[in-house]
């Protein structure tokens, strides 16, 4: 283990985490490419690196700069976003049950993006692009409303980890049935619109959807590391936490809208993509060694996880597959572990 000085500031580095990071940056590139190769027009790994480079043919540029980066990029942010949030949720709320998709943010945005779909739609007020853009933004507005209400109604001074992820829950279901409401009541195409969406997918995404996903990376990732000494802290209860100096309220109140504010944007630029939040974090956890889920770590596995998932849903059967519903199958089995190993420890 090394320590790495910053001014005042000093962070310890430890080699595990690290060659877990940097294995994952690795393998992320390599599906990254595998995943622009693959399409109507196969393509070569010295072609796509060649354009990616800066060179190749004018069709070669076209295809992957216009049609497989944005989706690809995407795919890559989204996973990223929901593996920080998910770490931040699951190292602050102390169990690792505590994810977007526990939590109601997920479902609280499909609600908003499903209304503007049925409501909007049938009325033809969002009509052509504002489409396009109201869609993420009611998603984006969805996913916050759940989050901040989750926290407030499982504050009592202060906040504990089982009683914010039963909160979580009842949000979770009270989104989902008002989304399924919207559904029946609204019209056939849009509700079959609505479901695409509801399932999570990558397809048709261009860069109008990887820049808010980018933008919020960039502002969140760096908080978030900055903020990792506090997650450390918090470990280890309020008052011990107040006893090191730490601004308990202020500093877990500022991580957790970090958190809700990386998985609203990542489900309104994707869709709710299920569970990647969730097993994200503890993949992470077990490869690095550490106490808690590494932030950098979840970060990367989590844009290896949504890339692998989106691979497999485009080559597993001779039509495209949502990615949703790769990361559903693959993330359902997860939690019922994750639930049957919790029963065992109440017991013990």
């Amino acid at each position: 283990m090394t320590a790495l000085r910053l001014g005042p500031a000093s962070f310890r580095l430890r080699r595990r985490p690290l060659l877990v990071g940097a294995v994952a940056l690795v393998v992320l590139a390599a599906l990254l490419v595998v995943g622009i190769m693959i399409g109507d027009f196969p393509l070569s790994a010295a072609q796509v690196v060649d354009v990616l480079l800066g060179g190749g043919t004018r069709r070669d540029q076209f295809v992957v700069t216009e049609l497989r980066l944005p989706r690809a990029l995407t795919g890559l942010l989204v996973g990223a976003a929901l593996g920080l949030s998910g770490a931040i949720f699951q190292t602050i709320v102390r169990n690792p049950l505590a994810s977007p998709d526990i939590l109601g943010v997920t479902w609280g945005a499909g609600a908003g993006a499903v209304s503007v779909i049925t409501f909007a739609g049938s009325l033809g007020v969002v009509t052509g692009s504002a489409a396009g853009v109201a869609l993420p933004l009611a998603g984006l507005a969805g996913g916050l409303v759940a989050g901040l209400l989750v926290y407030a109604l499982a504050w009592r001074r202060g906040i504990e980890g089982f009683r914010m992820v039963l909160v979580g829950i009842g949000i979770t279901a009270v989104a989902g049935n008002f989304t399924h409401y919207l559904l029946t009541v609204g019209d056939v195409q849009d509700a079959g619109r609505a479901m695409v969406w509801l399932t999570g997918s990558l397809n048709g995404r261009g860069w109008e959807h990887v820049v808010p996903v980018a933008a919020a990376l960039a502002v969140l990732v760096p908080v978030a590391l900055i903020g990792g000494h506090v997650l450390g802290a918090l470990q280890f209860g309020d008052e011990t936490s107040r006893g090191l100096g730490v601004r308990v309220d202020l500093a877990r109140s500022g991580l957790i809208v970090a958190a809700i504010v990386l998985a609203s944007v990542a489900t309104a630029a994707a869709g709710p993509i299920t569970f990647v939040a969730l097993a994200t974090p503890q993949i992470a956890l077990r490869l690095a060694g550490t106490a808690q889920p590494p932030l950098f770590g979840s970060v990367v596995i989590g844009g290896v996880l949504v890339t692998l998932s989106d691979l497999v849903a485009r080559t597993i059967y001779r039509i495209e597959l949502p990615v949703g519903v790769v990361t559903a199958v693959l993330g359902a089995p997860y939690l019922m572990y994750l639930l049957v190993r919790s029963r065992r420890e109440a017991r013990v």
